[in-house]
């Protein structure tokens, strides 16, 4: 690949956070070179045609927007956040968040009731931008963390923040109200407005194999012929199973991809039809 191109394609991945880590797993699953030094700022994979930047997740979106690098790593609400003209290329499936509201327990509010008020939030732009679409006008007060002890300490009326469990609002007394803002995710950005650079198409195809592999497994079983209808009906697989015959009279092999987390009741409704050996294993890489 490196051969094929002009210059390396640039790349900024997460260097901190909780996306780091999982961005630097899925980038060499994919077969990419990623930095055994956290203190590395940049690192060339010549072999395929990439340089990674590490980089705060927050600007990620402001230095593909700018055109300074050809794609990013980052979650959708610091995309939304930033005001960068980037755009989401691929969601990536993991890093899963939702941004809520939330208001001290029992005062019942709904986003109507946020006219006039202070939201205390690390995420301004996107806040701003949701407000806005829906003719709402409140004062923003941008905290970098912990936005969870504005209300308590008099600086806010209602927080916007990133909720997992609530579990953290719930001990500063608040509640959440409302639909969420934002569902987030980690997804692959490019500049907003112009053609894919070269080297997109690889890397989606390589991460779409990554997604995939995680998301399925694959399930190998026998079941006398006259089942087989009943058993491929529960494994249909992404186009349709792979059936072999057996020397065991009567009986075929059969081969296909289940969704991971339906494993156990795959296999349990197999063994009901009369298959048997029934087998699940992992897909390391794949391509769809």
């Amino acid at each position: 690949m490196a051969g094929q191109m002009n210059s390396l394609l640039k790349v900024a991945v997460p260097n901190k956070g909780s996306l780091a880590e999982a961005a630097a797993s899925m980038l060499r699953e994919a077969g990419y070179r990623q930095r055994n030094d956290l203190k590395d700022l940049v690192l060339v994979d010549e072999t395929n045609g990439v340089e990674f930047y590490y980089l705060r997740p927050k600007d990620i979106a402001v230095y593909v927007g700018e055109g300074t690098l050809d794609l990013g790593i980052t979650g959708r609400d610091m995309l939304l956040d930033s005001g960068a003209q980037a755009e989401e290329v691929k969601a990536l499936g993991f890093g899963g968040t939702r941004f809520r509201f939330a208001a001290p327990g029992g005062a019942s509010m709904t986003v109507a009731d946020l006219n006039g008020k202070r939201i205390a939030t690390s995420y301004s732009g996107l806040v701003s931008t949701y407000l806005a679409g829906r003719g709402v006008s409140a004062r923003l007060i941008h905290l970098d963390g912990a936005v969870e002890s504005s209300v308590r300490l008099g600086v806010a009326d209602v927080v916007a923040d990133v909720v997992e469990t609530g579990t953290t609002l719930k001990r500063a007394g608040l509640e959440l109200f409302g639909d969420p803002i934002l569902v987030s995710e980690a997804i692959l950005i490019q500049r907003a407005g112009v053609a894919a650079p070269d080297g997109l198409d690889l890397l989606i195809r390589r991460l779409s194999g990554v997604i995939t592999a995680r998301d399925y497994l694959m399930v190998d079983y026998n079941v006398p012929r006259e089942k087989l209808e009943a058993a491929t009906a529960i494994t249909p697989g992404l186009d349709s199973p792979t059936v072999s015959p057996l020397a065991r009279e009567g009986w075929v092999a059969v081969r296909a991809m289940i969704p991971a987390k339906q494993a156990q009741q795959v296999m349990d409704d197999l063994w009901a039809t009369g298959a048997d050996a029934i087998l699940v294993t992992k897909i390391h890489a794949c391509r769809i």
